[in-house]
């Protein structure tokens, strides 16, 4: 089932992606893909819908980010080898783990905007994994049972801020825009293998990421696993698991991005982003 919220910035209505490809407003069955709406049993309730009985959207209306009300926007760091070595870093002995401010969410077409005094605004296509159920102190075993589903994320990133500016790395990570989610949350049922997924991403028809979750250094069961050691995960929590190599810092010479850029990055059945980029 691939879900997803459509409408203006702010005021996006729920969805469903129907075998078409067509919308159908899910708003008279629940309120938002948030929350409660992402456990078990909601989902087996929308996925025993038949689709032909929801209205549909008409038009092409903007698509926000796949999940509404995140609580935690957690990502990891160093998360693929081969990255982690084009970063000039060691490969982490355990996760990397930092935030995103929760105002950087944007949706997966929306403008980006570089921000004021940015030398060194980067990509990272990342697979994105929501939580459907309160996770705490769990084992890798039963992990993925607490995964409502899968999205794209693009966790945009200023270098400069990141590494050069004293501090954590959420300096350089939460830009409002630089957290693009989506297009759709396609239910872990219709992931079979979240560790066998290609990825990749473009800017202005090159590309420079193409890779696979095969390579991540810690797997998704782990990572949510090791989370939930520190932290109780809830629902509608995003985690993004890291970025395989082909980031604008590992280019030589260096290549970030500049108004007038455009970008797209998806994930073998998670769907496509298409971003502008601007000045801020």
């Amino acid at each position: 089932m691939k879900l997803l919220r459509f409408g203006p910035k702010g005021a996006e209505k729920p969805g469903l992606l129907d075998a078409e490809g067509a919308i159908r407003d899910l708003s008279g069955e629940v309120s938002d893909i948030s929350g409660e709406a992402l456990g078990d049993e909601t989902l087996t309730r929308l996925r025993a819908l038949d689709p032909s009985t929801l209205q549909k959207v008409e038009g092409t209306p903007r698509i926000g980010a796949c999940i509404g009300q995140v609580g935690k926007f957690i990502c990891i760091g160093l998360n693929y080898a081969d990255h982690a070595a084009e970063s000039g870093m060691e490969l982490p002995q355990e996760p990397v783990i930092f935030f995103k401010a929760t105002s950087a969410i944007n949706g997966p077409d929306d403008t980006v905007e570089i921000p004021r005094g940015s030398v060194k605004t980067d990509w990272e296509v990342e697979l994105g994994v929501v939580i459907g159920k309160e996770a705490k102190y769990i084992s890798e075993e039963e992990a993925l049972d607490h995964v409502a589903g899968y999205c794209v994320v693009n966790d945009l990133s200023e270098r400069d801020f990141q590494l050069h500016r004293s501090g954590q790395w959420v300096k350089g990570k939460s830009a409002d825009t630089f957290g693009p989610i989506g297009p759709w949350l396609v239910t872990r049922d219709e992931v079979a293998d979240p560790q066998n997924l290609p990825m990749y991403l473009e800017v202005n028809g090159h590309r420079y990421q193409d890779g696979s979750t095969r390579t991540m250094h810690f797997g998704v069961a782990m990572v949510i696993s090791h989370l939930s050691q520190f932290m109780s995960l809830q629902p509608g929590d995003v985690i993004s698991t890291g970025t395989p190599p082909g980031v604008g810092m590992g280019q030589n010479p260096q290549t970030y991005l500049k108004p007038g850029d455009r970008i797209e990055l998806g994930i073998e059945g998670l769907g496509v982003q298409r971003q502008s980029v601007v000045a801020g």
